[in-house]
């Protein structure tokens, strides 16, 4: 007791020991000397950008970076994760994590794991990696590797599959990225042929299809202009027949009057005919001779060896006139 004593006296005459974390960064206090609390790690957790004032000579000090980090493992570091496919290929492929700590977790980090951010990532999170996200690759078949979906699906399968093993120790997993991945030089060529021919056979598929959508559209016109055409010879085949419809009303209707004035004529004759047949008819006749020789001297001559008698046909004439004139009368 009269050692502790002795120390915090001196503590205070010499000052107090200073602690600090920067902006991106969260501080874990460790008590060498607890004659006040709890020895050792302790359980608060001290934000980032502060300054913190303790008794000099009984804390140590560490501190965790809280932004996000890459955890690359790539081929140009001879750190990319190789593994086998499901149909048995070897093939080696570059990952990236994002991961950051669990703030609250500080104390737990420093006792169980290490005492910095790198210590974190080589004993816990790299190891993670290469054991659980190789776990969700390993599934896939080798030709599913150049497909984006299937790897973008085994990679959220395999962040799913390390957050479960890194939370509860007090890491964060925020995201896993495939990038590049290889295969053997030879089986790579094959696949890559076949992808091609893959590649052709869909082209020839689409041409085919839009060939097909070419015919299509070409008889649909067809049939667009063969219709126009009826419809055009349709309207002309009416036409005509209104055409040949009113000719033949007007046809009728000519023949209906000039066999109407035929008869009008004909029964005009047959009164005049009939007439004529009676004693009207013949004074009509009388009259006609007589205006046809009108004027005109008419001598008969006897025949030979007969008695000269003449008749005096325009006294004739005028006899029939007056007769004529009586009937008038």
């Amino acid at each position: 007791m009269k050692k502790l004593f002795l120390v915090l006296m001196l503590s205070s005459v010499s000052g107090c020991a200073c602690h600090s974390t920067g902006a991106n960064e969260v501080g874990v206090l460790t008590r060498k000397v607890a004659p006040f609390g709890k020895l050792g790690v302790q359980d608060e957790m001290y934000a980032s950008g502060g300054t913190y004032f303790f008794a000099p000579f009984t804390t140590d000090w560490n501190t965790f970076e809280s932004k996000l980090q890459n955890l690359r493992l790539v081929k140009d570091d001879n750190d990319d994760v190789e593994f086998k496919t499901v149909d048995g290929n070897d093939i080696s492929v570059d990952i990236t994590v994002a991961w950051r700590i669990d703030p609250s977790k500080g104390a737990y980090l420093l006792m169980k794991v290490g005492e910095s951010t790198e210590d974190l990532e080589a004993r816990l999170v790299r190891p993670g990696v290469r054991a659980y996200v190789r776990d969700a690759l390993n599934k896939l078949k080798s030709e599913e590797f150049y497909e984006a979906d299937r790897r973008f699906k085994a990679a959220e399968e395999g962040r799913v599959l390390l957050s479960g093993a890194l939370g509860p120790e007090g890491i964060i997993v925020e995201q896993v990225i495939l990038g590049e991945h290889r295969f053997n030089p030879e089986y790579e060529a094959v696949i890559r042929e076949k992808k091609l021919a893959e590649q052709n056979a869909e082209k020839l598929k689409s041409e085919a299809l839009a060939a097909a959508e070419a015919s299509k559209r070409n008889l649909e016109a067809a049939k667009g202009q063969v219709a126009q055409q009826i419809a055009g010879v349709a309207g002309l085949l009416a036409q005509a027949k209104l055409t040949a419809d009113s000719s033949l009303v007007q046809s009728q209707n000519e023949a209906e009057a000039i066999l109407i004035e035929a008869r009008a004529n004909a029964q005009a004759i047959e009164k005049r005919n009939e007439a004529l047949a009676g004693a009207g008819g013949r004074t009509m006749v009388k009259l006609k001779i007589a205006e046809a020789l009108a004027g005109k001297r008419i001598v008969m001559l006897p025949s030979k060896g007969a008695n000269i008698q003449t008749l005096d046909i325009n006294q004739l004439v005028g006899k029939i006139a007056a007769d004529k004139a009586g009937l008038g009368k």
